[in-house]
């Protein structure tokens, strides 16, 4: 695989794994240091010798980390593909400056245009995919419309053309209300107390995921989403191929009707993923990674880890 021992670059080196869940076999964590900061990245890649389709990078959404994408890297990368997901700043163990005016949109792309220069250098290509899961996708959008000649592709997955005044408008003020208390805590007040022996794996990770997690972040991240500029037409703009796909179960966030319209207006591929929600690369891997596999495949070539 590409690792930092095989990359020789300075920019990323080996890190520590987050949290309490279980890394998959064939993926490494790594963090990559850009000029603002250090993210950390769950990294996979087809085994050196085979045949490499192509990188990618994910952006992952509101309160979420690289670890969300756990469950399909590994077929990804049996299926060919060289995939970077990235904690965003004040994510989990990505660092987290102070100050909310370091967690606008603006910031946020900028932070995945400098990754995907860095991966860019390190692996020999041009250009990479680029996908982004629900608010991620909104930081996709603002990246790729940037800098589109930074990447093959666009990907949303559960996400939409804008965000929603009042949306998150009870986290913020829970937020606001409890300046010593994190999300997790607030919205599971009879697990507060419970050791974390006592939790199960995953809820564990998420105790420790919140906990860590900036306020500042959070709170910039719901004004964020309530912006109602849709960035449809921009996209477009951009030339570059983009996929729409949610769960056919996705009723957490963005509705599936703006989906759809987001997706007619860009001239996107439009795809429903069944037996799935707002997370159809944890809920369904397996045909989420044939779809992916299926839209990247025809914007970028093979090549060979040497």
């Amino acid at each position: 695989m590409f690792t930092a021992q095989t990359i020789h670059d300075s920019r990323i080196a080996p890190a520590q794994a987050f949290g309490a869940l279980p890394v998959p076999q064939s993926v490494d964590i790594l963090a990559i240091k850009t000029v603002d900061g250090t993210l950390t990245v769950a990294h996979a890649s087809p085994e050196i010798g085979s045949s490499v389709k192509g990188s990618v990078l994910c952006v992952p959404g509101f309160t979420g980390s690289k670890e969300d994408f756990y469950p399909i890297l590994p077929r990804l990368a049996k299926l060919g593909w060289d995939v970077w997901v990235y904690s965003q700043r004040g994510q989990a163990d990505s660092f987290a400056p102070q100050g909310q005016e370091n967690y606008t949109r603006k910031c946020d792309a900028a932070d995945a245009v400098a990754l995907a220069k860095i991966i860019s250098t390190a692996v020999g290509t041009n250009r990479i995919h680029l996908l982004g899961h629900s608010f991620g996708g909104l930081v996709a959008q603002a990246a790729a419309i940037a800098h589109p000649e930074r990447f093959l592709s666009l990907t949303l997955m559960s996400s939409g053309p804008h965000g929603w005044a009042g949306r998150h408008d009870i986290d913020k003020r829970i937020l606001l209300d409890n300046p010593e208390s994190d999300l997790w805590a607030l919205n599971n007040p009879d697990l507060v107390d419970v050791p974390d022996d006592e939790l199960d794996t995953l809820q564990s990770f998420l105790r420790e995921r919140s906990r860590l997690t900036s306020r500042d972040q959070l709170l910039q991240t719901i004004d964020e989403l309530a912006d109602v500029h849709d960035t449809s037409f921009e996209v477009r703009d951009t030339g570059l191929p983009v996929l729409v796909f949610h769960g056919e179960n996705d009723n957490w966030a963005w509705p599936q009707e703006w989906q759809r319209r987001m997706a007619a207006i860009v001239g996107a591929r439009y795809e429903i993923i069944p037996d799935a929600a707002h997370g159809p690369q944890s809920e369904n891997p397996r045909l989420t990674a044939t779809l992916l596999n299926d839209f990247w495949s025809k914007a970028d070539g093979e090549r060979t880890v040497q």
